[in-house]
């Protein structure tokens, strides 16, 4: 299998994307982190199945995919956490169409569709990720899924 090259120029543009996309990350983890019972009780009310998942655990996770991202360590498995955080997330604590008020409605549309457009970035990058594999510029890994 032949792995892909990338320019310097394009190894740059893309480790800025990938840090950029990994502050909104890793600025959440420092929410959950740092308001573990408000996330929690929030996660509670919104009908999660296991609401304390959503406090310090869910902090770790997303931690754990910036730090991926952003470094280049297994970047692939990284963006699938992040895709696999938002899922939830989105389905259950923005799920604006349980929700009557009309401003509280539109608020939470639009973390909805935040939290679709970050899976679509998380797929998007997966993809490159995954395609480019040890060819990926500014990366302490290569990947750890190999899609041919």
């Amino acid at each position: 299998m032949r792995t892909a090259t990338m320019t310097t120029s394009a190894g740059a543009i893309l480790l800025a994307g990938r840090v950029l996309l990994a502050v909104f990350f890793a600025n959440s983890a420092y929410g959950h982190f740092k308001n573990h019972r408000m996330m929690t009780a929030y996660a509670r009310q919104s009908g999660v199945p296991l609401p304390v998942v959503a406090g310090w655990p869910a902090g770790a996770w997303l931690a754990a995919s910036a730090l991926s991202v952003a470094a280049g360590i297994w970047a692939d498995l990284g963006t699938l956490m992040m895709g696999a955080f938002v899922i939830p997330a989105a389905l259950f604590l923005h799920a604006f169409w349980r929700v009557d008020d009309a401003a509280e409605r539109r608020t939470q549309l639009q973390s909805f569709l935040r939290n679709v457009s970050y899976l679509g970035a998380a797929l998007a990058l997966f993809a490159v990720f995954a395609s480019i594999d040890h060819g990926l510029r500014f990366a302490v890994t290569g990947s750890l899924i190999h899609l041919s």
